[in-house]
């Protein structure tokens, strides 16, 4: 809908990786350096994670559309719980390796497994004596159990003389990272990590090149216009979490199209947040996401039988609200010098008596200050009316969840 309102040629802020958008933050700039590194190398395992949403598969669709094919061989699995025979299986098809006797091989684990992993070794050394090494890349490795990043590990043993043949990348979220250095039967796997680096949020300084870089893909020319606060804005109830981001701006465009308006501003977004909070499509920046995340304990503690759940909930959340106060706190400050400036100009103005044209240009001059502060008073009060809404809604929202029967939901 928006990107018809706005003419742009496609959607900028799709979820699904699209190695087309790729947007090289700092933290992506520097897990490229590590892959090439560990590419040049050949062997081994490189290890990326980062939390949901920070842009791993995006990263990797970008490798896997930049990549030399005449040189390497690439494929990628994506796990789930896979034990270390099924692993096994699921490698030799992401290599297109068709297996001989499949269904008979079905009847015995271990038969199929040794098949697979035969006819696996031969494929990689067909690739290497044609002049190409293989990468395998494994997506949602914390899923993996023990056995299976063992399996992986006997995997890049294969080797053609002294060259290896299989380079694995393992993508993971952060308790992948943990997992797998404070496991004492890893040790051996952990030797073979050549290069390692945890993808972190956007930085604030980012967002508006990472929004600007999207939208020209699209054919975006300036309209509509971004208030320069929402960038932060923006950045502050995103976390810095690439994917976040692009649901609060395609939200925050599909309101301005449904408006239609031309340029996009703080109270607009104030207004998306609080939506996207109360469907449960968004965990309003840090604050919120705390809150989501302490949410169980409180439940559990009203399920124990807590004489005043709500009243429990509320003091144990009140702290919620400080970073949403703070803004509202020093836009009011800001609106009280305002004031002050206005008071001040217009007394002046009253007290001097024109007389002649310096006078009667100072009186103008006073005049036009008085009317260009009390506009942007005017402005100040109205922005800090929308927040001190959203802010109570929010609350309101937050307390209700928590006091919800059943699981809270989880923003996705």
């Amino acid at each position: 809908m928006f990107d018809d309102f706005y003419g742009f040629t496609a959607r900028p802020f799709q979820l699904t990786p699209d190695p087309a958008f790729y947007f090289e933050s700092a933290t992506h700039r520097k897990a490229l350096s590590y892959l090439g590194y560990g590419l040049a190398q050949g062997e081994g395992f490189v290890v990326i994670t980062g939390d949901v949403g920070t842009g791993k598969s995006t990263l990797v669709a970008h490798l896997m559309a930049t990549i030399d094919r005449q040189r390497l061989t690439a494929a990628q699995v994506v796990t789930s719980r896979l034990d270390d025979k099924d692993l096994v299986q699921l490698v030799a098809q992401a290599f297109a390796i068709r297996a001989e006797g499949e269904a008979a091989l079905g009847r015995d684990p271990g038969t199929g497994k040794a098949k697979a992993l035969s006819q696996i070794e031969a494929f990689l050394h067909s690739e290497a004596r044609a002049g190409r090494r293989c990468l395998l890349v494994v997506d949602e490795s914390q899923n993996l159990s023990d056995e299976a990043l063992e399996e992986l590990r006997m995997l890049s043993n294969f080797q053609l003389g002294n060259h290896p043949l299989l380079q694995i990348l393992l993508l993971g979220q952060p308790e992948f990272r943990d997992h797998l250095s404070g496991q004492a039967g890893l040790e051996q796997l952990r030797q073979r990590v050549i290069a390692a680096h945890h993808l972190e949020p956007m930085g604030a300084e980012e967002v508006e090149a990472y929004l600007g870089h999207r939208l020209r893909l699209v054919g975006w020319q300036g309209r509509p216009t971004f208030a320069p606060s929402l960038f932060a804005e923006i950045h502050q109830a995103s976390g810095g979490v690439p994917r976040r981001i692009n649901q609060i701006t395609s939200r925050l465009l599909m309101a301005g199209a449904a408006e239609q308006r031309e340029h996009l501003d703080g109270v607009l977004l104030a207004r998306v947040l609080s939506e996207m909070v109360a469907d449960g499509g968004l965990s309003l920046g840090r604050v919120i996401a705390q809150a989501a995340h302490e949410a169980p304990a409180v439940v559990a503690a009203r399920a124990a039988g807590g004489d005043k759940p709500l009243d429990h909930a509320v003091e144990h959340h009140a702290s919620l609200s400080d970073e949403l106060s703070a803004r509202l706190a020093e836009q009011a400050a800001q609106i009280a010098e305002l004031q002050h400036a206005v008071i001040e100009l217009a007394g002046g103005q009253g007290a001097e008596r024109p007389e002649d044209a310096a006078q009667a240009a100072a009186s103008a001059a006073q005049a036009a200050a008085i009317e260009t502060l009390t506009a942007r008073l005017g402005e100040l009060e109205a922005r800090l009316a929308e927040q001190d809404r959203t802010l109570r809604h929010t609350l309101t929202m937050l307390i209700e969840w928590i006091e919800r029967d059943g699981t809270p939901r989880v923003a996705a």
